[in-house]
């Protein structure tokens, strides 16, 4: 069902909302922010105690929960909709409606065209990429950056990432609106006005990953806009990288970590400032020159390198 099938009520399938909601793990506080609605609204809306809702509200639920609208309403809103009372008004008061009605309309319409000819509307994009390290150590850190670029406008926006089952985010800046490390899947909603640029996460590769396999990842954003015209786009950059017995400041994989490297990983640091990345290990890899591989204690072991 589309939303010009729709009647500006719908009625709502109080028990399939809150499934679909907790079969996502997904918190009432979420949905609330998404939908544009209080939090005691949604409990409402899942206890029946609000049985119809507007058109628009119901869009933008199932926007939140991410499922078609038809899975959220009942069979019988044509039904619904024909049962509203209706009222016979005399001629003449008929007449009356009808011209203010079309006196409203030709006031919008001109309103529109006005607009339309003085400023035209302006598409303001909104960008993700990704960027990774080439690869990284069974049960070690990942550092991830997702950099945001609003076209300078002041927008909110959900970002979601998924990663690779068994690896696990740690830390996060800021904070995620939710998280399932089972599944591998965290979401960010940034407010308008918020000003965010970058999104930090730390990853740990499953310690049971094999080495030489090829780890995908995969996002999608979603902005706010005036029009509610809002379909997600990947995120771009970096999707892949290999499990390898390297750091992942280690950029050519030679066991060590030279000048250049080790300057490009203060920048990563400095850009990651809200997350912690252990950076006495990078110095101290730094001073000895090399490192080796411990698999049995899945470390990093500084080696001296010979006079």
């Amino acid at each position: 069902m589309t939303m010009l099938n729709l009647p500006p009520t719908v009625c709502l399938d109080a028990a399939t909302v809150r499934r679909i909601r907790e079969e996502k793990r997904l918190t009432q506080l979420y949905v609330a922010k998404v939908a544009g609605v209080t939090t005691d609204t949604i409990s409402r809306w899942e206890n029946n105690r609000y049985p119809t809702v507007k058109r628009e509200n119901a869009l933008r639920l199932s926007e939140a929960l991410e499922v078609p609208v038809s899975m959220l309403i009942l069979e019988n809103n044509e039904s619904a909709a024909a049962t509203e009372p209706q009222q016979t008004l005399p001629h003449r008061q008929r007449r009356r409606q009808i011209f203010i009605f079309l006196l409203v309309l030709s006031a919008v319409i001109a309103w529109f065209v006005f607009r339309r000819t003085q400023a035209p509307l302006v598409h303001i994009s909104l960008t993700a990429q990704r960027l990774l390290p080439p690869h990284a150590a069974p049960g070690n850190i990942v550092p991830v950056r997702i950099r945001i670029d609003t076209g300078g406008e002041p927008r909110g926006f959900i970002l979601r990432e998924h990663f690779p089952r068994g690896w696990k985010l740690i830390e996060a800046f800021p904070p995620a609106s939710s998280l399932d490390n089972d599944e591998g899947t965290v979401r960010w909603m940034v407010k308008p006005g918020e000003n965010r640029t970058v999104i930090a996460y730390l990853l740990r590769v499953d310690s049971r990953q094999s080495l030489g396999t090829i780890s995908q990842m995969q996002g999608e954003v979603v902005a706010s806009s005036a029009d509610g015209k809002n379909a997600p786009s990947s995120v771009l950059g970096t999707a892949q990288l290999s499990v390898a017995p390297y750091l992942w400041a280690d950029r050519n994989g030679d066991n060590s970590v030279d000048d250049a490297e080790m300057l490009d990983a203060s920048y990563v640091v400095e850009e990651m400032g809200g997350v912690h990345l252990d950076w006495k290990q990078l110095e101290g890899i730094w001073d000895a020159g090399r490192y080796r591989w411990e698999v049995d204690k899945k470390q990093f072991i500084p080696l001296k390198d010979s006079p």
